[in-house]
């Protein structure tokens, strides 16, 4: 099949490596697979290795929806099927539908914020559309009036699997940020957007008991973060909270983490949660739209309504008090949890079978 991803830039974001994912598989898999974006480079460009990318813009607008010649474009790569990742390019699937009458233009519903007109209508008229959690189909479903028979689910695809050299790593990243072998390392790895909410965790962590050893580690970019290195300098925390920055491989930081923390209040399904466990971290994190469907309650960790701090620090506090051998098991069942459930390959497969028969069909 010939494939196309449509993406409008590839920034630092989950969507984001997702796309480069997926169009890759999709070219290991023998297909002519085509990453087309809005705008040129952004940081996640040079980790594409095998499918080709093609971008719209000359020169780096940095409009993200701004995607001049997109429909042409597409035409000359005489796609089978044409996959629609993040919002700009979702709110352009109608259109290409449209225009392309011969390709099977795939939506995808990867957000749990409010949709804009032109999604929604791109939802409505697209031959599928793929959610990453059950929850999100069940909100096409319910809020959008989508056919459920028009929908399926296809979780998240692991992309940082953990290293064999785990253990050194994990020694040289806690060493260089000063965290002894007591101390508890917990980690968040997301953009720094609103709805990701990375202040909360400051706060909260900033109210753990004075005795307890404790680190607070934030990897990613994004227009919030310096807003909370504000927060972190208002609260004296400065030595406790440490900003990552964006990491290529965040790899390291989950090697040299104890509890994996997330208060986001906008989510279809967490790459980060994922990516944690299959590092063996358990999870604290707010209930948002498929968190539950990427944890094991009571068993990987902890998802907690929205906004009840006293509850996240109370198993913060729980889960640092664990003996060791709990720890490990833990540790193991997040683990095979993670890895058997979000396989890439296994995610992969249900994408080509799904494309398959749309096109068969």
């Amino acid at each position: 099949m010939k494939i196309a991803v449509v993406q409008d830039y590839l920034r630092s974001g989950g969507t984001e490596r997702q796309s480069v994912l997926l169009a890759d598989a999709f070219a290991v898999h023998g297909h002519t697979s085509t990453l087309l974006t809005f705008r040129p480079g952004g940081p996640l460009a040079a980790t594409l290795q095998h499918a080709t990318h093609r971008t719209l813009q000359s020169f780096d607008s940095r409009l993200d929806w701004w995607a001049p010649g997109l429909v042409h474009t597409l035409a000359s790569l005489h796609p089978d099927v044409v996959l629609c990742m993040g919002r700009m390019a979702n709110s352009r699937a109608a259109s290409i539908k449209a225009a392309l009458t011969r390709s099977k233009v795939v939506a995808t519903m990867r957000t749990g914020k409010q949709l804009p007109r032109f999604y929604r209508r791109s939802l409505r008229v697209a031959d599928h559309v793929i959610a990453n959690s059950r929850e999100a189909v069940d909100a096409l479903v319910a809020r959008y009036g989508l056919d459920e028979r028009h929908c399926s689910t296809i979780a998240n695809s692991l992309v940082f699997r953990e290293a064999p050299d785990s253990a050194a790593q994990r020694a040289k990243l806690r060493t260089h940020h000063g965290a002894g072998p007591d101390t508890h390392v917990l980690l968040c790895v997301a953009m720094f957007r609103p709805e990701k909410n990375q202040r909360d965790l400051i706060e909260i962590a900033s109210e753990l008991p004075k005795d307890l050893d404790w680190q607070l580690w934030l990897a990613g970019d994004g227009p919030e973060l310096a807003s909370c290195e504000r927060t972190v300098e208002d609260l004296g925390l400065g030595r406790r909270v440490k900003f990552l920055g964006w990491m290529r491989d965040p790899s390291p930081a989950y090697a040299a983490a104890d509890i994996a923390v997330h208060a986001s209040t906008s989510e279809a399904l967490s790459n980060f949660l994922i990516e944690a466990q299959a590092h063996g971290l358990p999870v604290v994190a707010y209930q948002a739209q498929g968190n539950r469907e990427c944890v094991v309650p009571g068993h990987t960790g902890y998802i907690l309504p929205p906004g009840n701090s006293n509850a996240f620090r109370k198993a913060l506090i729980d889960l640092a008090a664990d003996a060791p051998e709990a720890r490990s098991s833990r540790s193991a069942q997040a683990r095979r949890f993670a890895r058997e459930s979000f396989d890439p390959e296994r995610q992969i497969r249900s994408y080509l079978a799904l494309f398959e028969r749309l096109v068969a069909g």
